[in-house]
C-alpha cells in the first residue's frame, strides 16, 4: 500500500498514559474501559497521537487538513492513522533485519480486525488509535466495512506482488484509497450519496499517483504495481524495470499511466460541490497538489528510478488563492 512516507516511528507509539499499548508489534492492549470513565487526557493523547502520525508521514494530506474546520481535523487524522499503522506493518515484512513473517504480519492484522469489531460494539480498548477511533464512531457514521476492507486491501501486498490487468489493480486501489475517501466522507459531509462515487474516484486517482511516483522504490523491493499487460502495450519487460531501464518505452509507458491517472481526478472534481461546505477547501487543495505530484514527475524527465517526485511547500502555498476563490464560487 503506498502512502507518502515509510514506517511509522516506534517512539510516537508509546507514552506514560498508555503502558500495555506495544505498537512495535501491532498489539492492540486488552486494558478495557467503560464508556463513562474515558479520561478526557487520554483521549486527548490519542488525538495528538493520530495527529503526529498524520504530520509526519504525510505531507500533503496533513497541508491539506489545515483548510477543515478545527473539529473535523481529529477525526480524519484516526482514519489517517489506522491505515498508517496497518500500511506500516505490511511494509515491516521487506525491512531486512526489523522484518517480520508474513504469518506474524497477518496474525497482527487480524488482532486490528478484532479491535475493530469490539470498537464497533463499544468496547473501549487501551490503544490510542482505537480510543480516537471509538470517540469518532459516536458522531460520525463510518461504516465498519470500510476500514475492515482497507485492512484486506493491506493483506492483498503479503501475497500479490504482480496486476495482469488494470481491472485487477483498481481493485487494489479501491481497498487501500477508495475507501478512505469513504470513510473520511462521512466527515467532511455531503448533500448526495452521489458525492461517495466521486470520492472514489479521487481515491483510485491518488493511488495511481502513488505508485507512479514510488515505480523504482516498488521495483527495488521486487513488486511492480503497473499492470503487466500495460507493460507489454509498449514491449517493456519486468527484466527492464528492475534494471531502472528509462527510454522511450518507458516514457510512453508512464505518459499512459499519468493520462489514466488525470482522467480519475478530472472525474472527481464534480463531486467536491457535493461535500458540506467546510470541507470543500480541504479536498480541494488535497485532489490539486497530489495532480502536481503528476507534473513532478515529468519535470523529471519521467525518472522515477533516482529521483523522488514530491510538491514544495511553496509549491503547494501558490495555488491556494485561485483554489480558494474557484472553491467559494462554487
Amino acid at each position: 500500500m503506498h502512502f507518502e512516507q515509510r514506517t511509522i516511528d516506534p517512539n510516537l507509539s508509546t507514552g506514560p498514559s498508555h503502558p500495555n499499548h506495544t505498537p512495535s508489534d501491532g498489539l492492540a492492549a486488552r486494558t478495557l474501559h467503560n464508556s463513562a470513565k474515558i479520561d478526557p487526557q487520554k483521549l486527548a493523547f490519542a488525538y495528538e497521537y493520530c495527529r503526529t502520525i498524520s504530520w509526519k508521514h504525510a505531507k500533503t494530506f496533513y497541508f491539506a487538513t489545515h483548510f477543515l474546520p478545527a473539529q473535523k481535523r481529529p477525526p480524519v487524522y484516526a482514519v489517517y492513522a489506522l491505515c498508517r499503522y496497518v500500511d506500516d506493518l505490511v511494509d515491516r515484512s521487506e525491512e531486512g533485519r526489523k522484518a517480520l513473517t508474513k504469518e506474524k504480519i497477518a496474525a497482527l492484522l487480524n488482532q486490528w480486525r478484532t479491535d475493530l469489531e469490539l470498537c464497533y460494539s463499544g468496547v473501549i480498548l487501551d490503544n490510542p488509535i482505537m480510543l480516537a477511533w471509538y470517540d469518532m464512531l459516536q458522531r460520525y457514521a463510518i461504516p465498519k466495512s470500510l476500514p475492515l476492507e482497507l485492512i484486506d486491501g493491506v493483506c492483498m501486498d503479503l501475497a500479490v506482488s504482480r496486476y495482469q490487468t488494470f481491472e485487477e489493480l483498481y481493485v487494489y486501489c479501491y481497498k487501500v484509497a477508495s475507501v478512505v475517501g469513504l470513510m473520511t466522507s462521512e466527515i467532511f459531509g455531503y448533500s448526495s450519496k452521489e458525492a461517495l462515487s466521486y470520492a472514489v474516484k479521487l481515491g483510485i486517482a491518488m493511488q495511481l499517483t502513488n505508485i507512479l511516483r514510488d515505480v523504482g522504490e516498488d521495483a527495488r523491493k521486487g513488486r511492480i504495481y503497473l499492470p503487466l499487460e500495460d507493460l507489454a502495450r509498449f514491449n517493456y519487460t519486468e527484466e527492464d524495470l528492475f534494471r531502472s531501464v528509462l527510454d522511450e518505452r518507458f516514457i510512453a509507458l508512464m505518459k499512459f499511466q499519468i493520462a489514466r491517472a488525470r482522467r480519475y481526478y478530472d472525474d472527481a472534481d464534480a463531486g467536491i460541490p457535493l461535500l458540506s461546505k467546510d470541507s470543500r477547501l480541504a479536498v480541494r487543495v488535497s485532489s490539486v497538489n497530489y495532480r502536481k505530484i503528476l507534473e513532478r514527475i515529468e519535470k523529471n524527465r519521467y525518472d522515477v528510478f533516482s529521483r523522488r517526485a514530491f510538491v514544495s511547500l511553496t509549491g503547494k502555498l501558490i495555488s491556494l488563492p485561485y483554489l480558494w476563490i474557484s472553491t467559494a464560487l462554487s
